[in-house]
Protein backbone atom coordinates (compact mmCIF):
# COMPACT_ATOMS: atom_id res chain seq x y z
CA UNK A 1 0.00 0.00 0.00
CA UNK A 2 0.90 3.85 0.04
CA UNK A 3 2.62 5.44 3.15
CA UNK A 4 3.29 9.07 3.31
CA UNK A 5 6.89 9.47 5.43
CA UNK A 6 7.27 12.88 5.59
CA UNK A 7 7.27 15.99 3.42
CA UNK A 8 10.37 15.29 1.20
CA UNK A 9 9.41 11.47 0.39
CA UNK A 10 7.17 8.60 0.03
CA UNK A 11 7.35 4.71 1.15
CA UNK A 12 5.93 2.70 -1.64
CA UNK A 13 5.43 -0.90 0.05
CA UNK A 14 9.13 -0.93 1.33
CA UNK A 15 10.75 1.17 -1.30
CA UNK A 16 11.19 5.03 -0.17
CA UNK A 17 10.82 7.62 -3.77
CA UNK A 18 11.39 11.68 -3.38
CA UNK A 19 8.75 13.72 -3.90
CA UNK A 20 9.29 14.33 -7.46
CA UNK A 21 9.27 10.90 -8.52
CA UNK A 22 5.75 10.88 -6.24
CA UNK A 23 4.35 13.83 -8.37
CA UNK A 24 4.92 12.17 -11.44
CA UNK A 25 3.32 8.79 -9.81
CA UNK A 26 0.87 10.86 -9.03
CA UNK A 27 0.13 12.76 -12.20
CA UNK A 28 0.17 9.87 -14.38
CA UNK A 29 0.20 6.73 -12.64
CA UNK A 30 -2.95 4.44 -12.20
CA UNK A 31 -3.23 2.96 -9.34
CA UNK A 32 -3.75 -0.85 -8.73
CA UNK A 33 -4.51 -1.15 -5.20
CA UNK A 34 -7.27 0.02 -2.93
CA UNK A 35 -7.53 3.86 -2.74
CA UNK A 36 -6.56 5.20 0.65
CA UNK A 37 -7.97 9.00 1.37
CA UNK A 38 -5.85 11.54 1.14
CA UNK A 39 -5.62 15.16 3.27
CA UNK A 40 -4.22 17.96 1.43
CA UNK A 41 -1.72 20.09 3.01
CA UNK A 42 -2.66 23.19 2.25
CA UNK A 43 -6.59 22.49 1.83
CA UNK A 44 -6.82 19.95 4.41
CA UNK A 45 -9.73 18.66 1.78
CA UNK A 46 -9.91 14.78 1.30
CA UNK A 47 -9.28 13.36 -2.26
CA UNK A 48 -9.84 9.74 -2.68
CA UNK A 49 -8.16 7.48 -4.83
CA UNK A 50 -10.01 4.34 -5.76
CA UNK A 51 -9.01 0.94 -7.35
CA UNK A 52 -8.09 1.52 -11.24
CA UNK A 53 -8.58 5.31 -11.21
CA UNK A 54 -6.05 8.03 -11.78
CA UNK A 55 -4.49 9.97 -8.42
CA UNK A 56 -6.35 13.23 -8.87
CA UNK A 57 -4.85 16.75 -7.60
CA UNK A 58 -1.25 15.68 -8.29
CA UNK A 59 -0.57 19.05 -6.83
CA UNK A 60 -0.72 17.46 -3.77
CA UNK A 61 2.41 15.71 -3.80
CA UNK A 62 4.88 18.73 -5.60
CA UNK A 63 8.01 18.49 -3.53
CA UNK A 64 8.29 21.79 -0.82
CA UNK A 65 8.62 22.10 2.80
CA UNK A 66 5.02 21.36 3.97
CA UNK A 67 2.07 22.66 5.29
CA UNK A 68 4.13 25.65 6.99
CA UNK A 69 5.96 26.87 3.47
CA UNK A 70 4.99 28.71 0.34
CA UNK A 71 3.97 25.20 -1.90
CA UNK A 72 1.61 22.83 -0.72
CA UNK A 73 4.24 19.45 0.03
CA UNK A 74 2.58 16.95 1.99
CA UNK A 75 1.02 16.54 5.11
CA UNK A 76 0.47 13.92 7.72
CA UNK A 77 -2.25 12.20 6.14
CA UNK A 78 -4.34 9.31 7.25
CA UNK A 79 -4.79 6.29 5.01
CA UNK A 80 -8.04 4.34 5.06
CA UNK A 81 -8.87 1.27 3.15
CA UNK A 82 -11.60 1.98 0.89
CA UNK A 83 -12.18 -0.51 -1.53
CA UNK A 84 -14.68 0.31 -4.50
CA UNK A 85 -15.14 4.07 -3.56
CA UNK A 86 -15.02 6.61 -6.34
CA UNK A 87 -14.05 10.32 -6.26
CA UNK A 88 -17.80 11.07 -6.44
CA UNK A 89 -19.18 9.09 -3.68
CA UNK A 90 -20.68 10.21 -0.55
CA UNK A 91 -20.30 9.34 2.91
CA UNK A 92 -23.19 9.02 5.22
CA UNK A 93 -24.06 12.05 7.33
CA UNK A 94 -22.50 11.50 11.21
CA UNK A 95 -24.87 9.54 13.32
CA UNK A 96 -26.70 7.40 10.81
CA UNK A 97 -25.27 4.40 10.87
CA UNK A 98 -26.68 1.58 13.33
CA UNK A 99 -24.75 1.23 16.07
CA UNK A 100 -22.39 -1.81 16.84
CA UNK A 101 -23.32 -4.79 18.14
CA UNK A 102 -20.86 -7.53 19.11
CA UNK A 103 -23.32 -10.46 18.94
CA UNK A 104 -24.35 -9.30 15.59
CA UNK A 105 -20.88 -9.89 14.13
CA UNK A 106 -19.46 -12.93 15.86
CA UNK A 107 -20.20 -16.53 14.50
CA UNK A 108 -23.30 -17.73 16.33
CA UNK A 109 -21.33 -21.37 16.83
CA UNK A 110 -19.26 -19.99 18.95
CA UNK A 111 -22.00 -17.48 20.54
CA UNK A 112 -23.63 -21.12 21.66
CA UNK A 113 -20.61 -22.86 22.38
CA UNK A 114 -20.24 -23.75 25.76
CA UNK A 115 -17.00 -22.61 27.54
CA UNK A 116 -13.70 -24.83 28.16
CA UNK A 117 -13.54 -24.83 32.13
CA UNK A 118 -9.67 -24.82 32.99
CA UNK A 119 -8.30 -26.32 36.30
CA UNK A 120 -6.93 -23.29 38.41
CA UNK A 121 -3.27 -23.08 40.05
CA UNK A 122 -2.14 -22.99 43.63
CA UNK A 123 -2.07 -19.23 43.92
CA UNK A 124 -5.30 -18.84 42.88
CA UNK A 125 -6.72 -22.09 44.88
CA UNK A 126 -4.96 -20.79 47.85
CA UNK A 127 -6.36 -17.44 47.54
CA UNK A 128 -9.87 -18.67 46.53
CA UNK A 129 -9.56 -21.35 50.25
CA UNK A 130 -8.27 -18.90 52.07
CA UNK A 131 -4.91 -21.45 52.68
CA UNK A 132 -1.26 -21.20 52.11
CA UNK A 133 -0.27 -23.02 48.46
CA UNK A 134 2.10 -25.34 50.57
CA UNK A 135 -1.24 -26.90 52.64
CA UNK A 136 -2.77 -28.00 48.94
CA UNK A 137 -1.77 -31.39 47.38
CA UNK A 138 -2.84 -30.70 43.73
CA UNK A 139 -4.21 -34.04 41.84
CA UNK A 140 -6.69 -32.74 39.62
CA UNK A 141 -4.57 -32.03 36.17
CA UNK A 142 -1.93 -35.13 36.58
CA UNK A 143 0.60 -32.38 36.93
CA UNK A 144 4.99 -33.45 38.09
CA UNK A 145 5.04 -33.68 41.60
CA UNK A 146 8.47 -33.56 41.52
CA UNK A 147 9.10 -30.06 39.56
CA UNK A 148 11.21 -29.38 36.43
CA UNK A 149 14.76 -30.27 36.61
CA UNK A 150 17.21 -27.67 39.20
CA UNK A 151 19.26 -27.21 36.16
CA UNK A 152 16.12 -25.29 34.62
CA UNK A 153 15.59 -22.82 37.31
CA UNK A 154 19.15 -22.39 36.86
CA UNK A 155 19.11 -21.66 32.88
CA UNK A 156 16.15 -19.58 33.44
CA UNK A 157 17.95 -17.84 35.93
CA UNK A 158 21.11 -16.67 33.92
CA UNK A 159 19.07 -16.58 30.39
CA UNK A 160 21.09 -13.52 28.74
CA UNK A 161 18.43 -12.82 25.74
CA UNK A 162 14.64 -12.96 27.75
CA UNK A 163 14.56 -9.13 26.09
CA UNK A 164 14.55 -10.23 22.23
CA UNK A 165 12.21 -11.93 20.45
CA UNK A 166 12.75 -15.86 20.53
CA UNK A 167 13.40 -17.78 17.77
CA UNK A 168 10.73 -18.57 15.45
CA UNK A 169 11.53 -22.13 14.23
CA UNK A 170 12.78 -23.65 17.64
CA UNK A 171 16.01 -24.55 15.80
CA UNK A 172 18.52 -25.82 19.03
CA UNK A 173 15.01 -27.50 20.49
CA UNK A 174 14.13 -28.97 17.32
CA UNK A 175 17.94 -30.55 16.98
CA UNK A 176 17.35 -32.06 20.06
CA UNK A 177 14.14 -33.39 19.94
CA UNK A 178 15.12 -35.19 16.63
CA UNK A 179 17.90 -37.12 18.84
CA UNK A 180 15.57 -37.40 21.41
CA UNK A 181 12.63 -39.15 19.13
CA UNK A 182 14.82 -40.37 16.23
CA UNK A 183 12.80 -38.67 13.93
CA UNK A 184 14.52 -36.20 11.46
CA UNK A 185 14.04 -32.71 12.46
CA UNK A 186 12.10 -31.46 9.18
CA UNK A 187 9.16 -33.72 10.56
CA UNK A 188 8.89 -31.48 13.99
CA UNK A 189 7.54 -28.56 15.02
CA UNK A 190 7.36 -27.08 18.42
CA UNK A 191 4.24 -25.59 19.85
CA UNK A 192 3.01 -23.23 22.78
CA UNK A 193 1.90 -26.79 24.31
CA UNK A 194 0.21 -29.58 21.89
CA UNK A 195 -3.41 -27.08 22.30
CA UNK A 196 -1.59 -25.02 20.12
CA UNK A 197 -0.83 -27.59 17.57
CA UNK A 198 -4.09 -29.55 17.60
CA UNK A 199 -5.90 -26.25 16.95
CA UNK A 200 -3.16 -25.29 14.09
CA UNK A 201 -4.81 -29.06 12.44
CA UNK A 202 -8.35 -27.92 12.91
CA UNK A 203 -6.97 -24.22 11.06
CA UNK A 204 -5.54 -26.34 8.14
CA UNK A 205 -8.29 -29.18 7.86
CA UNK A 206 -11.12 -27.53 8.68
CA UNK A 207 -13.90 -25.06 6.88
CA UNK A 208 -15.37 -23.40 9.79
CA UNK A 209 -19.47 -23.64 8.89
CA UNK A 210 -18.84 -26.25 6.03
CA UNK A 211 -20.44 -29.64 8.14
CA UNK A 212 -16.75 -31.08 8.05
CA UNK A 213 -16.37 -33.60 10.86
CA UNK A 214 -13.50 -35.15 12.99
CA UNK A 215 -14.01 -38.08 15.49
CA UNK A 216 -13.63 -37.76 18.86
CA UNK A 217 -13.71 -40.90 21.70
CA UNK A 218 -14.91 -39.80 24.75
CA UNK A 219 -14.59 -40.03 28.18
CA UNK A 220 -11.12 -38.24 26.99
CA UNK A 221 -9.36 -35.17 26.85
CA UNK A 222 -11.45 -31.86 26.69
CA UNK A 223 -9.22 -30.13 24.27
CA UNK A 224 -10.48 -32.57 20.77
CA UNK A 225 -14.11 -31.28 21.17
CA UNK A 226 -13.37 -27.77 22.25
CA UNK A 227 -11.13 -26.67 19.24
CA UNK A 228 -13.24 -28.81 16.83
CA UNK A 229 -16.45 -26.18 18.44
CA UNK A 230 -13.79 -23.59 18.61
CA UNK A 231 -12.98 -24.03 14.60
CA UNK A 232 -16.43 -24.73 13.30
CA UNK A 233 -16.26 -28.88 13.06
CA UNK A 234 -19.09 -31.08 13.16
CA UNK A 235 -17.43 -33.24 16.11
CA UNK A 236 -18.45 -36.76 16.06
CA UNK A 237 -18.54 -38.50 19.20
CA UNK A 238 -18.08 -42.22 19.72
CA UNK A 239 -18.09 -43.53 23.56
CA UNK A 240 -15.23 -45.69 24.49
CA UNK A 241 -17.27 -49.15 26.21
CA UNK A 242 -16.65 -49.68 29.74
CA UNK A 243 -13.28 -50.89 29.36
CA UNK A 244 -12.54 -47.90 27.68
CA UNK A 245 -11.85 -49.52 24.63
CA UNK A 246 -11.96 -48.14 20.90
CA UNK A 247 -15.49 -48.60 18.73
CA UNK A 248 -13.47 -49.14 15.77
CA UNK A 249 -16.98 -50.47 14.09
CA UNK A 250 -18.30 -47.96 14.68
CA UNK A 251 -15.93 -45.45 13.18
CA UNK A 252 -15.52 -47.42 9.91
CA UNK A 253 -19.34 -47.50 9.45
CA UNK A 254 -19.12 -43.73 9.18
CA UNK A 255 -16.86 -43.68 6.15
CA UNK A 256 -19.49 -43.51 3.18
CA UNK A 257 -16.84 -42.40 0.57
CA UNK A 258 -19.27 -39.72 -0.45
CA UNK A 259 -17.05 -36.56 0.20
CA UNK A 260 -18.32 -36.35 3.94
CA UNK A 261 -15.95 -38.65 5.62
CA UNK A 262 -14.34 -37.51 8.91
CA UNK A 263 -11.34 -34.90 8.10
CA UNK A 264 -9.51 -36.08 11.50
CA UNK A 265 -9.61 -38.73 14.03
CA UNK A 266 -8.12 -38.14 17.62
CA UNK A 267 -6.91 -40.96 19.85
CA UNK A 268 -5.39 -40.27 23.43
CA UNK A 269 -3.06 -42.89 23.68
CA UNK A 270 -2.84 -43.28 26.83
CA UNK A 271 -5.63 -41.60 27.14
CA UNK A 272 -7.20 -39.56 30.23
CA UNK A 273 -8.33 -40.21 32.24
CA UNK A 274 -7.87 -43.90 32.45
CA UNK A 275 -5.02 -44.04 31.08
CA UNK A 276 -5.58 -47.15 28.24
CA UNK A 277 -3.29 -47.76 25.30
CA UNK A 278 -4.24 -47.99 21.60
CA UNK A 279 -2.67 -51.22 20.48
CA UNK A 280 -0.93 -51.56 17.56
CA UNK A 281 -3.07 -53.88 15.43
CA UNK A 282 -5.62 -51.50 16.53
CA UNK A 283 -3.68 -48.48 15.49
CA UNK A 284 -2.72 -50.14 12.03
CA UNK A 285 -6.42 -50.72 11.36
CA UNK A 286 -7.32 -46.67 12.13
CA UNK A 287 -4.66 -45.42 9.83
CA UNK A 288 -6.22 -47.59 6.99
CA UNK A 289 -8.62 -44.84 7.01
CA UNK A 290 -9.00 -41.46 4.75
CA UNK A 291 -8.45 -39.56 7.41
CA UNK A 292 -5.29 -37.47 9.27
CA UNK A 293 -5.12 -39.69 12.41
CA UNK A 294 -3.53 -37.51 15.50
CA UNK A 295 -2.41 -40.10 18.17
CA UNK A 296 -1.57 -37.70 21.37
CA UNK A 297 1.27 -39.70 23.20
CA UNK A 298 1.19 -36.35 26.01
CA UNK A 299 2.06 -39.20 28.65
CA UNK A 300 4.19 -40.94 26.24
CA UNK A 301 7.07 -41.43 29.11
CA UNK A 302 4.63 -43.20 31.13
CA UNK A 303 4.23 -45.90 28.95
CA UNK A 304 5.78 -48.53 26.75
CA UNK A 305 4.24 -47.81 23.19
CA UNK A 306 5.95 -45.93 20.85
CA UNK A 307 4.92 -44.62 17.83
CA UNK A 308 6.32 -41.56 16.79
CA UNK A 309 8.38 -42.89 14.22
CA UNK A 310 5.48 -44.30 12.52
CA UNK A 311 5.03 -40.84 10.79
CA UNK A 312 7.61 -41.77 8.59
CA UNK A 313 5.77 -44.70 7.25
CA UNK A 314 2.36 -43.73 7.22
CA UNK A 315 1.24 -40.00 5.36
CA UNK A 316 -1.96 -39.89 7.15
CA UNK A 317 -0.31 -40.16 10.75
CA UNK A 318 0.88 -37.13 13.38
CA UNK A 319 1.45 -37.88 16.71
CA UNK A 320 1.75 -35.06 19.98
CA UNK A 321 3.58 -34.63 22.73
CA UNK A 322 4.54 -32.53 25.80
CA UNK A 323 7.06 -31.73 27.99
CA UNK A 324 4.14 -31.15 30.84
CA UNK A 325 3.97 -34.68 32.43
CA UNK A 326 7.39 -36.24 32.17
CA UNK A 327 9.30 -32.86 32.64
CA UNK A 328 7.29 -31.20 34.82
CA UNK A 329 7.03 -27.81 32.54
CA UNK A 330 3.38 -26.93 32.60
CA UNK A 331 3.26 -23.81 33.06
CA UNK A 332 6.08 -23.31 30.42
CA UNK A 333 3.45 -24.53 28.07
CA UNK A 334 5.93 -26.46 25.63
CA UNK A 335 4.53 -29.15 23.04
CA UNK A 336 5.68 -30.89 20.08
CA UNK A 337 4.60 -32.68 17.56
CA UNK A 338 5.50 -35.18 14.24
CA UNK A 339 3.85 -34.36 11.10
CA UNK A 340 4.20 -35.89 7.24
CA UNK A 341 6.02 -33.48 5.14
CA UNK A 342 2.95 -32.66 3.37
CA UNK A 343 1.27 -31.31 6.38
CA UNK A 344 3.90 -29.96 8.13
CA UNK A 345 4.85 -27.65 5.46
CA UNK A 346 1.72 -25.59 5.61
CA UNK A 347 1.73 -25.80 9.39
CA UNK A 348 4.87 -23.12 9.17
CA UNK A 349 2.68 -20.85 6.86
CA UNK A 350 -0.45 -20.57 9.70
CA UNK A 351 1.56 -20.71 13.02
CA UNK A 352 2.39 -17.71 15.07
CA UNK A 353 5.85 -16.69 14.11
CA UNK A 354 7.20 -16.35 17.49
CA UNK A 355 4.89 -18.86 19.41
CA UNK A 356 7.30 -20.37 21.89
CA UNK A 357 8.58 -18.18 24.24
CA UNK A 358 12.71 -17.76 25.05
CA UNK A 359 12.11 -19.07 27.98
CA UNK A 360 10.26 -21.90 27.77
CA UNK A 361 12.54 -23.08 24.56
CA UNK A 362 15.35 -22.73 27.09
CA UNK A 363 13.64 -24.67 29.59
CA UNK A 364 12.47 -27.43 26.99
CA UNK A 365 15.93 -27.78 25.64
CA UNK A 366 17.65 -28.15 28.96
CA UNK A 367 14.57 -30.47 30.00
CA UNK A 368 16.22 -33.03 27.33
CA UNK A 369 19.78 -32.77 28.47
CA UNK A 370 19.10 -33.43 31.70
CA UNK A 371 16.44 -36.11 30.88
CA UNK A 372 18.54 -38.94 32.74
CA UNK A 373 17.62 -37.35 36.31
CA UNK A 374 14.32 -36.48 34.76
CA UNK A 375 13.60 -39.87 33.37
CA UNK A 376 14.37 -41.02 36.66
CA UNK A 377 12.11 -39.33 38.72
CA UNK A 378 9.32 -41.06 35.95
CA UNK A 379 10.73 -44.52 37.31
CA UNK A 380 9.67 -43.68 40.79
CA UNK A 381 6.31 -42.41 39.91
CA UNK A 382 5.32 -45.47 37.37
CA UNK A 383 6.68 -47.58 40.92
CA UNK A 384 4.16 -45.54 43.08
CA UNK A 385 1.52 -45.82 40.22
CA UNK A 386 1.85 -49.40 40.64
CA UNK A 387 1.88 -49.65 44.47
CA UNK A 388 -1.20 -47.31 44.64
CA UNK A 389 -3.08 -49.47 42.53
CA UNK A 390 -2.44 -51.99 44.19
CA UNK A 391 -3.63 -50.60 47.62
CA UNK A 392 -6.92 -49.71 45.91
CA UNK A 393 -7.81 -52.82 44.41
CA UNK A 394 -8.65 -54.16 48.31
CA UNK A 395 -11.75 -51.35 48.19
CA UNK A 396 -14.49 -53.43 47.64
CA UNK A 397 -16.28 -50.34 46.29
CA UNK A 398 -14.08 -48.98 43.89
CA UNK A 399 -12.69 -50.51 40.44
CA UNK A 400 -9.49 -49.37 39.52
CA UNK A 401 -8.33 -49.34 35.73
CA UNK A 402 -4.73 -50.52 34.92
CA UNK A 403 -2.83 -47.27 33.67
CA UNK A 404 -0.14 -46.56 31.63
CA UNK A 405 -0.03 -43.18 32.42
CA UNK A 406 0.95 -40.92 35.62
CA UNK A 407 -2.42 -41.66 37.21
CA UNK A 408 -4.99 -44.05 38.35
Amino acid sequence: GLGLASSSSLIFGRKRIGTREAAKFASSSTMNFVGPWMLGASTKQPYIASKDTTLRNSRQFTAGPGPSGSQPGLSRSTLIMNAGTSSSASSKAPGTFKAFKAEDNIRQELIDMEPYIPILPYEILAQKLGRKPSEIVKLDANENPFGPSPKVKQALKDAPFLHIYPDPECVFLREELAKYTNVPMEHLLVGAGADELIDLLFRLFITPGKGQSVVNFPPTFGMYKFDSDVNGAKCVNLYRDEQFRLPIDQLEALYKGDGNDPRMIFIASPNNPDGSTVSDAELKRILKLPSLVVLDEAYFEFASDNRIGWVLEHSNLVVLRTFSKWAALAGMRVGYGAFPLAVIKHLWKIKQPYNVAVASQMAALVSLQDKQDLLAKVELMKKERTRFYQVITEFDWLHPYPSSSNYV
